[in-house]
């Protein structure tokens, strides 16, 4: 049985703990709030960008000499992933939920008899990614740090992204992040950046599609809208991904403050318990040497 002391030691661990975890998740609260808002924000400008991009390139369907960026190599045998995480931990299953599902996405590409190259975006992936796949990846990004993600960053990254498609260094280039739900839920999604996903053939025909007339002209505007296009998607995914992270954090902070809570009631009563032992113990023994005498 461990002794009093023990026990306050205890005790006092378990309280300045708690006391950490319940900073950590109003801190993460109030991060949540901005993380949120823009996640929310960027959604509609994203998913309208990615339709239009869509069915403009469904006007060039057949054609040669189109874009990588929008039709791609011609071929599937080269696949990039880029897994978005977190640089710090303390986050619950968020980084954990995207390893796992970047290494399902390898071994099904490999099973398929595809080449995989990684380039994991924050430090949580990357080193998870060198420990099991240390010869697929090819380099890596490093996230935010926990501070508001700017365009820019995006930008970087959509750049880069672009520059390898046009050496030919892959085929198909898919992001794969956490998608923020609720505080309670995120889920780990995989989004096809290269080439761009287009409207299956007979929708693209139907009759009652609008016919749309561009100027100056289809070609000329994919040319400039396909990588502004890849720059707003990174952009949405990596802000779903902040507010992910915040999301998740605060409620893996929360638990661990309750379950500190819980742990200070137990200790506490075993001090209580092993105290009144203790004394009941001393005065048997008084009460016994004063009979004796």
């Amino acid at each position: 049985m461990a002794s009093l002391k023990d026990l306050r030691a205890r005790i006092g661990s378990v309280k300045s703990t708690k006391k950490i975890t319940s900073a950590m998740k109003m801190v993460a609260a109030a991060k949540l709030r901005r993380a949120q808002t823009r996640a929310e924000a960027a959604r509609p400008y994203a998913a309208a960008m990615r339709r239009m991009l869509a069915e403009l390139g469904a006007g060039t369907r057949g054609q040669s000499g189109l874009p990588t960026l929008l039709a791609g190599t011609g071929n599937d045998r080269i696949h990039l992933l880029i897994p978005l995480t977190s640089d710090r931990g303390l986050a619950g299953g968020f980084n954990a939920n995207i390893n796992r599902k970047t290494r399902d996405l390898i071994r099904q590409l490999q099973a398929e008899g595809k080449t995989v190259r990684l380039l994991p975006v924050g430090r949580k992936g990357h080193d998870y990614l060198m420990r099991e796949f240390s010869d697929l990846v090819v380099d890596h990004v490093h996230g935010s740090g926990g501070k508001e993600i700017p365009f820019s960053a995006a930008a970087e990254l959509g750049e880069r992204i672009a520059a390898m498609a046009e050496k030919g260094e892959f085929d198909v280039c898919t992001v794969v992040y956490n998608r923020f739900q609720n505080v309670m839920s995120q889920t780990p999604t995989e989004m096809q950046l290269i080439p761009l996903a287009l409207p299956a053939n007979d929708a693209a025909a139907s009759a009652d599609a609008p016919v749309y007339e561009f100027e100056p002209g289809e070609e000329e505007l994919l040319s400039s809208l396909l990588p502004r296009n890849l720059q707003v998607q990174l952009y949405a995914t990596l802000l779903e991904s902040a507010a992910g992270e915040q999301g998740a954090r605060m409620t893996a902070m929360d638990n661990a403050t309750r379950n500190a809570g819980k742990a200070i009631d137990r200790l506490t009563l075993t001090y209580n318990r092993t105290r009144q032992t203790n004394i009941t113990n001393e005065l048997i023994e008084i009460i016994s040497g004063a009979q004796a005498l």
